[in-house]
């Protein structure tokens, strides 16, 4: 079988009834880099020694919602919103399989032996060629991933493309209806049983497999009952699991020795607080199943902003989250602002490291304007933030705005907040109105720290000895 043949049977694997039908597409000139790859493919495998019919179709379907899994999660941490991703990846079948023979391409050994690869395996193989291609192209990317194969077609041009007609969402309703599926003893298959004796219900497992289809294909004593067990004897919870698969159920396609100890291990050695273990995989299911090279990639920034070795540990132990943030698009340029307003960096992403993940002109800018528009200095929005980071985590129109709508009644000075921009992390209903109409009725002011941090005991006691000091001397 020559290269060619290989390449066209795996398309007709995938696109077994294709069609052409003329489509207007908008699209760019794409180097030869991009394509070049094809004949890459024809030379390298003209030996036969990778052919897919030897691989399951269950597996190349499970491969392919892991291959589009890894692109979703590579365009979005490009910038792209969930609603453009998705699409892209509607529209790039051709580019999903091109991916699929690359990836079978570098692990052609293990297929020779029948192993199957790992979620991770998938992934580190996937993102280098995405990154190099990012690299190329930029923000022509999506344009370049759309059109695939096409190297030079004129703007606005009638092009004949071929499109499949099984499409995203037929493959969607064949992993849920195999998860439905019951066996020859008329029962569910094992798997799925398993998975409902450990918390989730028929109905979450099959909302987990239309966002992840390959999920239905997992095997159950080679991928899901490993990671489970793994799970519960870390000290997660059983009522936890629903919640971390339903965050993350490429988890089940890790390797427990190849890949998810080691991992976990290497974050142990930047600090991460091994006894608290079933609370990240709680809070960030998906740390596990970032590579090496990112983690190394976020921690020398956390490092290189003056954090300490052991701080980073807390901070990866409090906020795993931190990992999936871009160091170049948003961690660095979220630093640069802070910077500009005068915080110290390293302590508010020691302090409130979630703040990072902020969009600079969605959320940062229109609070800081917000504050400099009623009369703060910029200084005094750098004080505030420095003193409270978490304040930028808040809605404007939700809280922000009603709760300094009615400070304006208080009777404090507006250098309060900045002593104390707590006040905004307190609920408006539930404590500053209720605290402030005891405080009015009896006649004395307190600190706004004091009116709202002290404990019940504490406030009457602190209210009490302001009256007492109203009492005239005998």
């Amino acid at each position: 079988m020559s290269g060619v043949s290989v390449i066209r049977s795996a398309l007709i694997f995938f696109m077994p009834n294709d069609c052409l039908i003329p489509t207007q597409r908008v699209q760019v000139s794409f180097s030869r880099k991009l394509f070049s790859c094809r004949a890459k493919f024809d030379s390298e495998i003209d030996d036969g020694s990778v052919n897919l019919k030897v691989v399951s179709p269950a597996l190349l379907t499970a491969e392919k919602e892991e291959a589009k899994a890894v692109l979703t999660l590579f365009l979005k941490k490009q910038g792209l919103s969930n609603a453009i991703a998705a699409r892209t990846i509607n529209k790039s079948d051709l580019f999903i399989n091109h991916l699929l023979l690359r990836l079978h391409l570098i692990h052609k050994s293990r297929y020779l032996v029948g192993r199957e690869l790992t979620t991770l395996e998938i992934r580190d193989a996937l993102n280098p060629y995405l990154e190099s291609l990012f690299e190329e192209h930029g923000t022509h990317l999506v344009h370049a991933v759309e059109n695939f194969p096409n190297r030079s077609i004129k703007e606005k041009t009638t092009t004949t493309v071929p499109v499949l007609n099984s499409t995203i969402d037929t493959k969607k309703l064949r992993a849920v209806s195999r998860v439905s599926e019951l066996g020859p003893t008329g029962k569910l298959r094992p798997q799925i049983l398993y998975l409902m004796e450990h918390g989730l219900k028929l109905e979450q497992i099959k909302e987990i497999t239309r966002k992840f289809p390959a999920f239905a294909y997992y095997s159950l004593e080679g991928k899901i009952k490993p990671v489970i067990e793994f799970f519960l004897d870390l000290g997660v919870p059983k009522s936890d699991i629903p919640i971390i698969l339903n965050k993350r159920p490429q988890l089940c396609g890790i390797s427990l020795t190849e890949n998810l100890k080691p991992t976990m291990l290497f974050l142990e050695t930047l600090g991460v607080d091994k006894k608290q273990w079933a609370k990240v995989i709680y809070r960030f299911p998906a740390l596990l199943t970032y590579s090496k090279q990112k983690v190394e990639t976020t921690t020398g920034f956390l490092y290189e902003m003056g954090i300490s070795e052991e701080s980073v540990g807390k901070i990866l132990t409090r906020c795993p989250h931190i990992i999936s943030y871009s160091v170049e698009e948003k961690l660095r340029p979220t630093a640069e602002y802070f910077h500009s307003l005068g915080v110290d960096v390293a302590v508010l992403l020691y302090r409130s490291p979630q703040t990072f993940g902020l969009s600079i002109e969605g959320n940062l800018k229109p609070v800081t304007q917000f504050f400099l528009e009623r009369g703060y200095s910029m200084e005094d929005v750098g004080t505030m933030i420095s003193r409270y980071g978490a304040l930028y985590t808040f809605s404007l129109a939700e809280n922000i705005v009603p709760k300094w709508d009615f400070f304006l009644t208080m009777e404090y000075s507006k250098s309060e907040l900045i002593k104390f921009p707590q006040y905004f992390g307190y609920s408006l209903e539930g404590r500053i109105k209720p605290r402030y109409a005891i405080m009015k009725k009896s006649g004395v002011m307190l600190l706004l720290n004091q009116l709202l941090t002290l404990s019940d005991t504490d406030f009457d006691t602190a209210l009490k000895k302001k009256m007492n000091k109203l009492l005239p001397k005998n």
